[in-house]
């Protein structure tokens, strides 16, 4: 070896929901396999470390947003972003994660050698310091799905000549004062209503400018069925009645969605209506172009955001923007938004693999080149898993379950005294059809050249449908006829050497 490597059966790239989740099912359920943790950043926590911004919370219940296998205790169930890193750093401490994780360190590279059967990856440090380097049977990638380093954030016209502060919310600065001051929000997605009501309420007026409205939902941030069932059951069984509840209204939600988007939207439209005064134009500024869910649907706790409306300490513009001035915007319709601070909620960059290099004896893989298998696999891609949540539930749903099926893959190839595991496919010529259909956020619009394609068939298509991928994942043949298990024999030599190594010493 030209450097010192850390050798470990499973190398994890992220120490956030997804990663910290993925280790504890690694303790659980494989106790006999070595891992490591590159975290980039100083802390655990992922999403939850990095921002910072005003109101920060979950846009799902923490019920199924939770893992599967640690209750959450908390009262409220649409929870900050305080209260979910302590449960991140809690379950690493339950599991004894922590001493895995190698913080401060980026993959930057990961290059998957053929004789040796294993994962060579490089770490770069953040502060400068010296490299480090790994060497795994098995990569698991749990790096989120955007671009930690910079949100989207489109140029726009005049914006040098504003002389208040423009705020991107994925940098937030700390200690920002934003009382008595009179703030624009652009955007209208999830970041958008959070940070709205928040800052309307601690002393700024917020003007909330849209190019195009989002369909908003109001939920209780306690959920009162969780908060009964407490009371009558022990705690584990509360949270999986609720959690099993929840997972069903989020499917039938989106499943009715899909059958009869009008009636749902107009519920929702209807629903706004009723809480919000007279003098708002509903029809232009809360009645989306598209139908529910072919974006995610805004949801807004105790209806925070109807409620700074009404009461005069917000309000929604549907305009869009024609230049930057020095005191605000100026908007196509002539209309003029006076702003002391400018807060561009325009949303994420989307990634693959967290900007790790992946490369095959040394030739780059472009994943978009490569279809799912079963959502956790890329064919022809051996021994390396990934997580990429659901658009339509929540993220975490799918780290559990991906979880279980490293696992199982895992057993397997110890059963069979296998070092690799391919999902090879035999189809060149198989449509290459969108990462995820029928959804129309920009942030996947705007990435799908960079994203693995699906097929027409299974087990090359990404359903986004939670109780199918559970069964898929859980429960069916691992040794499935298209992943294809193997040992190469040079391998089995750079074992032997490892290990007269290790003697030796």
């Amino acid at each position: 070896m030209a450097q010192a490597e850390t050798v470990v059966d499973v190398l994890i790239v992220g120490a956030g929901l997804s990663g910290i989740g993925a280790a504890a099912h690694l303790t659980m359920q494989c106790p006999t396999k070595t891992y490591a943790i590159i975290e980039q950043r100083a802390d655990m926590g992922g999403t939850w470390d990095l921002f910072r911004y005003p109101g920060i919370r979950s846009d799902s219940d923490m019920h199924t947003l939770g893992y599967r296998f640690k209750p959450w205790l908390h009262e409220k169930t649409i929870a900050d972003g305080p209260a979910i890193w302590d449960y991140v750093h809690e379950t690493a401490e339950e599991y004894g994660i922590k001493p895995h994780i190698h913080f401060g360190h980026r993959a930057i590279t990961a290059n998957w050698s053929s004789v040796e059967a294993r994962w060579h990856v490089t770490a770069r440090a953040v502060d400068g310091g010296p490299d480090r380097y790994f060497a795994a049977r098995f990569l698991f990638m749990c790096s989120g799905y955007y671009d930690y380093d910079q949100g989207y954030r489109p140029d726009f016209p005049g914006e040098k000549d504003f002389k208040g502060q423009i705020v991107h919310p994925q940098h937030w600065p700390e200690g920002l004062d934003y009382a008595g001051k009179k703030v624009v929000v652009i955007g209208s997605g999830a970041t958008a209503v959070t940070i709205v009501p928040v800052m309307a309420q601690e002393g700024a007026h917020v003007t909330m400018l849209q190019r195009s409205p989002t369909y908003m939902v109001s939920r209780p941030a306690i959920d009162p069925f969780s908060r009964f069932v407490r009371k009558i059951l022990p705690e584990k069984l509360a949270y999986a009645l609720t959690r099993f509840r929840n997972i069903n209204m989020q499917r039938f939600t989106y499943f009715y969605a899909r059958k009869n988007p009008e009636k749902l939207g107009q519920k929702l439209i209807d629903m706004a209506r009723a809480e919000l005064p007279a003098s708002v134009d509903i029809d232009k500024h809360f009645v989306p172009r598209y139908g529910p869910w072919e974006q995610r649907l805004c949801l807004i706790p105790d209806s925070d955001m109807f409620k700074a409306i009404s009461e005069g300490k917000a309000n929604v513009v549907t305009d869009h923007i024609d230049h930057f001035d020095a005191t605000g915007i100026k908007l196509k319709s002539g209309e003029h938004l006076n702003a002391d601070i400018i807060v561009t909620a325009t949303g994420l960059n989307l990634v693959t693999m967290g900007k790790t290099v992946i490369s095959l004896d040394g030739k780059p893989v472009n994943f978009a080149d490569h279809f799912n298998y079963k959502g956790v696999m890329y064919n022809d891609i051996p021994n390396l898993a990934s997580v990429f949540g659901y658009i339509n539930a929540s993220w975490t749903l799918k780290t559990d379950i991906v979880a279980d099926y490293v696992c199982r893959l895992l057993w397997k190839m110890d059963d069979k005294n296998a070092l690799v595991a391919t999902p090879v496919l035999d189809d060149p010529d198989m449509p290459r059809l969108p990462f995820v259909s029928d959804f129309s956020s920009g942030y996947f619009a705007r990435s799908f050249d960079k994203l693995p394609k699906n097929g027409n068939r299974h087990p090359w298509r990404v359903l986004q449908n939670y109780a199918a991928e559970k069964k898929i994942l859980t429960q069916d043949p691992v040794d499935d006829g298209i992943m294809v298990f193997s040992r190469p024999r040079a391998a089995k030599s750079v074992d032997q050497a490892e290990e007269t190594l290790l003697a030796a010493e």
